[in-house]
């Protein structure tokens, strides 16, 4: 897996693409700690390990967290529990949008979880199917877990990272921003 570091930006990056430059700095506090922290709620099943559920279980890690059912539930749930009419009216954006949101923030989790080079591999159609799947290219380095992050392979993790998922969050805000600069510019036109 990628830290929780990389994968908090990565969908705070998202977060960022989707509210909007005009926007964003508008919208409740709320949403950008849940954007970057929706991304890391899949490894909350790491309590498994302390539970004694076997990694290879759909309960154990890269389980049914990691799948997309998990994402689409949690994400409502997340749209519906924080944000408030008077949020989503100021936001301009529909409950149903945020969900979409939250829900694709999650799933970021597990496609990050995907690229790497280590691990089972991840139960994105868990609890329907159990079987645990890469992505065919899988150029980010796994992230030790615990004390062992702090080693020189644990550098390696984050330069693996900052190449492989900041750099492109960066260049996903950059786009954004410049997309919405793009069409602003054409709507001021008309």
């Amino acid at each position: 897996m990628p830290t929780i570091f990389s994968h908090a930006i990565f969908s705070s990056a998202l977060g960022a693409a989707y509210a909007g430059r005009a926007t964003a700095h508008s919208w409740p506090p709320r949403f950008w700690v849940l954007a970057g922290l929706s991304s890391v709620i899949p490894d909350f099943d790491v309590i498994a390990f302390g539970l004694g559920i076997p990694y290879r279980s759909v309960w154990g890690h890269r389980g049914i967290t990691h799948s997309l059912l998990f994402a689409v539930l949690t994400g409502a749930l997340l749209a519906g529990l924080a944000f408030r009419r008077q949020d989503l009216a100021e936001m301009q954006r529909s409950r149903f949008s945020l969900a979409c949101f939250f829900s694709l923030a999650i799933a970021s989790h597990f496609v990050l979880d995907a690229l790497t080079n280590g691990g089972l591999g991840v139960a994105w159609l868990a609890p329907f199917d159990h079987t645990r799947y890469f992505l065919p290219w899988r150029p980010i380095r796994v992230s030790p877990i615990g004390a062992d992050f702090f080693s020189q392979y644990g550098l390696l993790v984050l330069a693996s990272e900052i190449l492989w998922v900041w750099l492109p969050s960066l260049a996903l805000v950059l786009v954004a921003r410049g997309f919405r600069r793009n069409t602003n510019r054409q709507h001021n036109l008309n």
